[in-house]
């Protein structure tokens, strides 16, 4: 627990980020990264290591550690194509996940297109092949259990590979941050969020403030899944889903599942709207940037993932 409280400040902070970096545009002609002069350096940020990895381990499927602080063997890739999704800026080569992920990434597509009436999904970062710590964006969807889903629906045909790279999300939420804008954010995204959120093993998905006040407003019938989704910072331009530990996996660090009420009163979002939170202040000091994160933060078997042969593909 107190391991989880000293990472929040952390996770808030590069949420924010993300959620910028989501919008970044990729790289048609993506360059590998320069090796390194001394990969075995323990000082090393754990992001240079897992970053340069283009390839799952080639080991049984294995979650290490929690998803702000761990690494993924066997990982199994979405394909960049399906009928009812596309993954975007390919040049991330974040499209790897649990088996578990990739299967619930595509029946959330396929409901996309059978109870929103879209055509289907855009899909953003998963994970890395391997996992573990990003040279960029995330600070968690580090286990291979996190996705991100774009809120703009997947067009009529295929995307080129530069729309992939350089086109836009769509910003659901209104100028003023109060709530969403409903120029574009139908009743569709509500249905594709509601059934994401049904889905057993997803455990949270996480959208902006005035997304979450949409859906609490617009939810009809059974409520029950709203207690899923939970306010945090960015996150208007895609919902983040994080699944459960899958069974078995002894070696996953679990998150506590979150509390049963709908998280709709005005005092479960009076936080959110705060002048302080929409508008916050820039510090008078800029904090000094924290060092990387380490592989000696990482759970001790991630070595092995990080050294196994690459995966045939």
């Amino acid at each position: 627990m107190i391991r989880r409280l000293i990472l929040l400040p952390l996770l808030v902070s590069m949420a924010v980020a993300a959620s910028a970096w989501a919008q970044d545009k990729g790289s048609l002609n993506p360059k590998p990264l320069p090796p390194l002069a001394n990969p075995n350096d323990p000082k090393i940020g754990a992001k240079e290591l897992f970053g340069r990895k283009v390839l799952p381990a080639a080991m049984p499927t294995r979650v290490l550690g929690f998803y702000a602080h761990g690494c993924i063997a066997g990982a199994e890739g979405l394909p960049i194509n399906g009928d009812h999704w596309q993954v975007m800026r390919l040049s991330r080569n974040r499209n790897w996940g649990h088996p578990d992920l990739v299967a619930l990434v595509k029946r959330v597509a396929a409901k996309a297109n059978k109870d929103a009436g879209w055509h289907g999904v855009l899909v953003g970062d998963m994970s890395q092949p391997r996992g573990g710590p990003m040279l960029t964006g995330h600070a968690s969807h580090q286990v291979g259990l996190d996705a991100d889903i774009w809120l703009t629906p997947m067009p009529g045909r295929q995307l080129s590979r530069n729309e992939r790279e350089e086109m836009s999300a769509v910003m659901t939420v209104r100028d003023d941050r109060l709530d969403i804008d409903p120029r574009v954010f139908t009743p569709g995204h509500v249905s594709v969020i509601r059934a994401a959120a049904l889905e057993p093993t997803v455990q949270r998905i996480f959208v902006n403030a005035a997304i979450k006040k949409a859906l609490c407003r617009e939810a009809r019938g059974d409520r029950n899944w709203l207690h899923k989704v939970r306010p945090m910072y960015g996150h208007d331009y895609h919902f983040h889903i994080r699944i459960k530990c899958p069974p078995g996996s002894t070696e996953c660090e679990t998150q506590p599942d979150p509390t049963e009420g709908e998280g709709c009163s005005t005092g479960d979002l009076a936080y959110w709207f705060r002048d302080s939170v929409l508008h916050p202040k820039p510090p008078k000091v800029p904090p000094k940037p924290k060092p990387p994160m380490t592989m000696a933060a990482l759970p001790l078997a991630c070595k092995a993932v990080l050294t196994a042969p690459n995966a045939k593909q």
